[in-house]
Formats: C-alpha cells, structure tokens, sequence
C-alpha cells in the first residue's frame, strides 16, 4: 500500500514540476510574441501551446484569420526559429519544439 502511495506522490510532483515549466515556456513566447510581432494575440498563442504542433487550418480556426494570413503569422515564426517547419504530405506541420522537448524528455 505505502508503496503506490509513493508512486502516486511521485507522479504528482513530476506532473505539476511539468506543468510549472510548460507555463514558463509559455511566458517566454508570450514576451518574445509581443515584443517582436504586430500579430500577437492571446489566442495565438494560446494555439501554439495547446499541442506541440499546430497546422495553417487550425491557426484560422482559433484565431479567426484568413488561410493566407494564418501562413504568413506560422511562416514569420518558423523564419524565426520559434516554430520549426515541416511538410508531410501536401501540408505544413509548425512545431513547437521547445514544448515538445518538454513533453518527450521526462
């Protein structure tokens, strides 16, 4: 018994350390979002964090932009290493990779 209560206490410490740093990450790409780009919004950033991924389509479903102008934003940030680009197929993946690396080195 004591032994699965220590593994849930362990797993709860290392879900809410994840969790602290996800929210740091998040933070620093707010800062670097406003301070860099007219483009920032909540809601952009916001999409960029609700998975390690995001693709033109799901940028203009949450945000409201048109597909060109979802490019453009997702293009801008890959330009500029926050997002890595990667085709597969016919379509674009932008990967956070900062946030992936997050999620697979535990």
């Amino acid at each position: 018994m004591i032994f699965m209560i220590r593994g849930v206490e362990e797993t709860a410490r290392e879900t809410i350390e994840l969790i602290v740093r996800i929210k740091e990450l998040m933070l620093d790409y707010k800062h670097r979002l406003r301070a860099n780009y007219k483009f920032y919004s909540q809601d952009l950033l916001n999409n960029l964090f609700k998975h390690p991924y995001t693709k033109i389509e799901f940028v203009v479903n949450d945000i409201g932009v048109s597909r060109l102008t979802a490019a453009n934003y997702l293009n801008k940030l890959s330009d500029d290493n926050m997002l890595r680009k990667d085709k597969l197929g016919t379509g674009n993946y932008y990967i956070n990779e900062a946030l992936f690396d997050l999620l697979t080195k535990r």
